[in-house]
């Protein structure tokens, strides 16, 4: 296990010099958030935030809006989450371009991918909403999954990413909550913030996931 820190200096580093495309495709997000999501989340901003910010909850996503989200929210999702990741580990600046290509490519999957994450969730709430965060964790990595083993099943996917996980979601929640701080100052600048805290947090995420994979690789 690396430092928070280690994980927030390279997302740092990945951004250097990249921060407007990164901006950029943040807007674009947020605007199609606007879009699609119902006019009680569009009237908060910082609920929008949190969407772009944080798959790791996606029980709020699924219950916001019916067809639309589960169509054209979920792909989108994954398609943020693996922007960062390409720009993390490849130098990718044309996030907008990325961020339309890894939601749609493998549309379908995409889709099934997280719908199918959503009931899992969901059903582990029913019991008490504890293990139904602690399994949110355990499939967290599933987006990043979906596009580097094309070859699994949707299903598959997620057991590879409760099997990453394993012993590493606290990590991954730590990781999250040392934003906190960046969150309230995101929260304070009437949400403006979120444009620079949600490609922070996707880069760092993403180096949390390449670091958790290779781990993973090595292993077995």
């Amino acid at each position: 296990m690396k430092p928070n820190q280690d994980y927030k200096n390279a997302a740092l580093d990945a951004l250097r010099g990249r921060w407007a495309a990164a901006l950029l495709c943040t807007i674009v997000l947020m605007l199609l958030l606007y879009i699609v999501l119902t006019p009680q989340v569009v009237s908060n901003m910082s609920a929008l935030g949190q969407i772009a910010l944080d798959f790791a909850n996606p029980l709020y996503i699924g219950g916001a809006s019916g067809i639309v989200v589960l169509f054209v929210l979920y792909p989108l999702l994954v398609g943020y989450q693996n922007t960062f990741k390409r720009l993390y580990i490849n130098g990718e600046t044309d996030c907008v371009h990325n961020l339309f290509k890894e939601s749609f490519n493998g549309y379908l999957r995409n889709v099934w991918g997280l719908l199918l994450v959503c009931i899992f969730c969901f059903l582990w709430c029913l019991l008490f909403i504890i293990p139904g965060i602690v399994k949110a964790y355990a499939y967290a990595m599933t987006p990043y999954i979906l596009k580097d083993d094309p070859e699994l099943s949707a299903n598959e996917a997620i057991n590879l990413s409760i099997k990453m996980m394993k012993g590493r979601k606290f990590d991954l929640f730590y990781l999250h909550l040392s934003f906190i701080g960046w969150w309230i100052l995101s929260v304070l600048t009437c949400g403006i913030g979120f444009l620079w805290l949600a490609p922070y947090v996707q880069t760092a995420q993403a180096a949390f996931y390449d670091d958790v994979r290779q781990d993973y690789l090595r292993k077995n």
